[in-house]
């Protein structure tokens, strides 16, 4: 397999203990060796809120997956997208086995096109559920994405 698709990671304690509740979950996420991303739990759980958490960067990689998906299909088709926002939220909660997850992620995409081209929303909230379909990271997390066409 490629390295193409690692990371690196890298915590380092700067308590004198690990003790429960009384340590940092501050860490480094190397990509590719050209970028890095301070991370830390969220808020709610101790994390500093300047840092991305993994729940974030959860949704992210769904949103961004989702959206490389739904080009690749729109411009297979001929529409000319202009621009592709998304507001992608993560939820947590319980699963069915009473464990913490992230029992969704709402994806909320605008698409908007070149001047003069329009899609019937039924064609644009299709080809949004083929982007879903075909998400590899979509596809990963089975049935909890929600994608409300805008």
């Amino acid at each position: 397999m490629s390295d193409d698709l690692s990371i690196q990671l890298h915590w380092q304690r700067v308590e004198p203990e690990l003790k429960p509740g009384k340590f940092s979950n501050e860490h480094l996420v190397q990509f590719d060796d050209t970028h890095e991303l301070r991370v830390d739990s969220a808020p709610d759980w101790g994390g500093k809120a300047g840092n991305t958490n993994p729940e974030q960067a959860l949704a992210a990689a769904l949103s961004s997956c989702h959206m490389m998906t739904f080009l690749a299909l729109a411009a297979k088709v001929g529409w000319p997208v202009a621009s592709y926002y998304d507001h992608a939220v993560a939820y947590l909660g319980k699963n069915p086995k009473g464990q913490m997850s992230v029992t969704r992620i709402d994806l909320n995409p605008v698409v908007r096109f070149d001047t003069g081209f329009t899609v019937e929303a039924e064609k644009l909230a299709e080809m949004q559920d083929r982007a879903h379909r075909y998400c590899f990271i979509a596809n990963t997390l089975a049935d909890s994405v929600e994608v409300n066409v805008n």
